[in-house]
């Protein structure tokens, strides 16, 4: 299956970023976990995006996540991807729910936030909460020039 759900995990120093509607927001240092939609037409290709605009970082940002993946005190360091056909994105959230960022990808649906905080790398922690979906992660560690 080439939809699902993912989280992208980014590894921070502390900083302010101005994101889009949301205005100049303030983050610790540490690490941020993103959770996307990837069931819309192009699937995990969305992932392939990210990926390709964290590394090259040459385009304008068009959504939320955008500004993370652009911004120079952000590495993305982890993607974690789980093939479904349900609708898993917020109920992934909810159950990432502590240290939310309010507001903060989830324009488009009623959850608080898709981007939360944690001191430490969350790897294993989403790994595991995926699976508690009925998820099988995958994930891939992205190595930076």
């Amino acid at each position: 299956m080439d939809r699902g759900v993912y989280a992208l995990l980014f590894r921070n120093r502390s900083c302010s970023l101005p994101v889009g509607s949301l205005g100049e927001i303030r983050f610790r240092r540490g690490w941020h976990i993103y959770v996307g939609s990837a069931r819309g037409p192009g699937g995990f290709a969305r992932v392939a995006r990210h990926r390709r605009l964290a590394l090259s970082r040459d385009r304008p940002a068009t959504w939320h996540v955008d500004h993370l993946l652009l911004s120079p005190p952000f590495i993305l360091r982890h993607v974690v991807c789980g093939s479904t056909g349900e609708d898993l994105e917020c109920a992934l959230a909810r159950l990432l729910g502590s240290g939310a960022i309010p507001s903060f990808g989830s324009s488009d649906c009623t959850c608080g936030s898709h981007l939360f905080h944690r001191p430490s790398d969350p790897l294993g922690e989403v790994i595991e909460v995926m699976a508690s979906l009925g998820l099988t992660p995958l994930s891939t560690t992205i190595k930076h020039e």
